[in-house]
């Protein structure tokens, strides 16, 4: 750690590998793609409909009561010790996979694992307070892909291993257990961070930079509005000031709260980030909820204790093809204020489609073939948003509104498992949980097909009124067209 500090252009390496490898060995998990059969088999003897309505949704409850406070937590503690939470909370989950037996404790696996899910802000976000700004593209892509490569890795292994070598899921299980705890090694030492983006930020008499471009809901004039990370640093200058003009910790927590706030409610009251991030919640919703059960669905087309099953092959592929769509969309060239929305409509029907065709096939292989089109679709699009949420935010906005778009789809999924898959709600078995997912993504893709037509309809219009100035001198025509530019660039 002393040597990365005195070499300024090498201080990225140190913490960004550490992480790297933390994130490469929680995530290198073999048992994760047979986990239902593991459950449902010999080891555990629970039944699918246990899993289904009493054990899973544990998952969903705690990942929700946990996510706001560990999000405020995360960056008062400087992330460091949330890193640690989570490394501990994977220990927990594997150990009692590994030695739990009964109901209850897999509900306290669950609660657990919810902890994890709640735990990883920390992971994406301390980069943030040890790299420089120029380094944090590079870092963010090398700490994203390292646990997609580990995933695919996991899966692959998985496969292989029970394919070939006819390992039981027993020591699949045993194999994540000490993966996780490698990563919770590699936690401890990294470096603990002297600043965060919110609570803790650096002192400095400079402006911090700032991402071309204007902010997002800057596109509307606002008034009286200071950006968070202007407010900040401001109260980080102040404390140079003296000790009269040094705020109290009770009123800089406040003033953070306040801040946050105001910035969430400037950022939303962009109408291109407002629907994206509606889009962005209500299909992360669908989309967990779909990962969650899957496995279930799968082994209720073929049972695991009767045939030969190939979950890890699929997940490996499924990965893969994420990934692929992922990279494609940062290739294609596409005017997203135009028709954005329409391809929002067009692939959510492809993931409708899919979840319709998982749910009435008996073919197990067609059912595969479904899973990798609805994760393809939506990894596709998920980082069409992620990047049209983000382009014109700063670090602090971009944390703040993924968190509450975040918190968003896991109130969506919560109501969507009471109301489904909870014994207190319907307790509907998972074929006709599909079903259910599938007429819910129809649903997304009909709200944002009207709203496509609607916004080209638009644009056509703005265009035919644009023509229809020709005949008006110049200065009245520059102003026509400066006042329809005005009306189309609100949607």
């Amino acid at each position: 750690m002393n040597c990365c500090r005195t070499s300024p252009s090498h201080s990225w390496v140190f913490p960004t590998v550490n992480l790297c490898c933390f994130g490469f060995f929680s995530m290198m998990k073999p048992s994760e793609p047979f986990v239902i059969p593991y459950l449902a088999g010999p080891d555990k003897n629970i039944s699918l409909s246990t899993i289904t309505n009493e054990i899973f949704p544990i998952w969903t409850y705690s990942y929700l009561v946990l996510l706001l406070p560990v999000f405020i937590l995360t960056d008062y503690v400087r992330y460091k010790p949330v890193i640690i939470l989570q490394g501990i909370s994977f220990i927990i989950t594997w150990l009692l996979l590994v030695f739990g037996q009964g109901l209850r404790a897999m509900q306290v696996l669950e609660f657990f694992y919810g902890m994890v899910s709640a735990t990883e802000v920390a992971y994406y976000a301390y980069i943030y307070s040890v790299v420089s700004p120029e380094h944090y593209q590079k870092v963010s892509g090398y700490c994203r892909s390292i646990t997609l490569v580990a995933y695919t890795a996991a899966s692959v292994l998985a496969q292989l291993l029970v394919s070939l070598a006819n390992v039981s899921y027993f020591y699949l299980n045993v194999i994540s257990l000490a993966s996780v705890c490698v990563a919770f090694l590699f936690s401890l030492f990294l470096p603990m961070p002297k600043k965060s983006m919110f609570f803790h930020a650096k002192p400095s008499k400079e402006t911090p930079p700032k991402p071309p471009g204007k902010d997002a809901f800057l596109e509307e004039p606002q008034t009286d509005h200071k950006p968070v990370y202007q407010e900040i640093f401001t109260l980080s200058r102040n404390q140079d000031d003296g000790p009269l003009s040094t705020p109290k910790p009770g009123n800089v927590t406040l003033r953070v709260f306040v801040q946050w706030f105001q910035d969430l409610k400037g950022c939303y009251s962009s109408k291109h980030l407002f629907y994206w991030s509606l889009w962005w919640a209500f299909s992360t919703a669908g989309f967990n909820q779909v990962l969650n059960y899957v496995q279930i669905l799968w082994d209720y087309k073929a049972p695991s204790q009767s045939s030969t099953i190939y979950n890890g092959a699929v997940e490996a592929l499924a990965t893969f093809g994420g990934a692929l769509a992922a990279f494609t969309a940062g290739c294609v060239k596409v005017n997203w204020d135009l028709l954005g929305e329409l391809a929002l409509a067009i692939f959510s029907a492809a993931d409708a489609g899919s979840l319709f065709l998982m749910h009435y096939t008996t073919n197990i292989w067609v059912c595969y073939a479904g899973f990798l089109i609805f994760k393809s679709s939506y990894m596709l699009l998920i980082t069409i948003a992620a990047f049209q949420i983000a382009v014109n935010l700063s670090v602090e906005r971009y944390a703040l509104v993924f968190g509450i778009n975040t918190f968003i789809a896991l109130v969506i999924q919560t109501v969507i498992t009471v109301a489904v898959v909870d014994n207190q709600g319907l307790g509907l078995p998972v074929s006709i949980q599909f079903l259910i997912y599938g007429s819910y993504f129809s649903i997304i893709a009909g709200i944002f097909l009207m709203r496509s037509i609607y916004i080209i309809c638009s644009a056509k219009c703005g265009k035919e009124h644009c023509r229809s100035t020709t005949g008006q001198n110049p200065s009245e025509r520059e102003d026509s067209i400066s006042n329809t530019n005005t009306v189309t660039t609100q949607f």
